[in-house]
């Protein structure tokens, strides 16, 4: 098709967009109507729709409003139970965590009483010791020092 075939008419200018009508010369539009492009030219014109049909769609769009709004309200929902489960296992965890760490440290503080205290009875146990070869020696030097008659 040549340029010269085809003449453009502009129909509507708005601030949302233009219309425009092509028209085709008789060699144009004898190719079309032989092609049987006629309908594809022209735009498809708009059934009207009675108050029920309006009434049904917008019913149907209230629906899946209302379906994607319940969709969002229960993944939300979901979202918080999960983070609910989580926080309750981070406290679980950490009360677990306290728990053998103070046994752990009342644990390590037996073990270091008990050794303080076996520390404390050898030491005791060897100054007896020491007394009472001491002792020994202060009656074996009394024996010796004690004249014969």
């Amino acid at each position: 098709m040549a340029s010269s075939d085809i003449q453009v008419k502009e129909l509507d200018k708005r601030a949302s967009g233009q219309s425009f009508e092509v028209i085709l010369t008789d060699k144009a539009a004898a190719a079309a109507k032989a092609g049987g492009a006629d309908h594809l030219l022209s735009p498809p014109k708009k059934k009207d729709l009675s108050l029920e049909e309006i009434q049904k769609k917008l019913e149907a769009a209230e629906e899946r409003r209302k379906s994607h709004e319940a969709e969002v309200l229960k993944q939300l929902a979901e979202k918080r139970e999960h983070e609910k489960e989580v926080l309750q296992k981070a406290i679980e965890e950490n009360n677990n965590f306290s728990k053998m760490a103070e046994e752990k440290l009342t644990h390590k503080m037996e073990a270091n009483k008990e050794n303080r205290e076996a520390q404390m009875q050898a030491k005791l146990e060897r100054l007896r010791e020491k007394d009472k070869k001491l002792e020994e020696i202060r009656k074996s030097k009394e024996i010796k020092d004690v004249p014969e008659n």
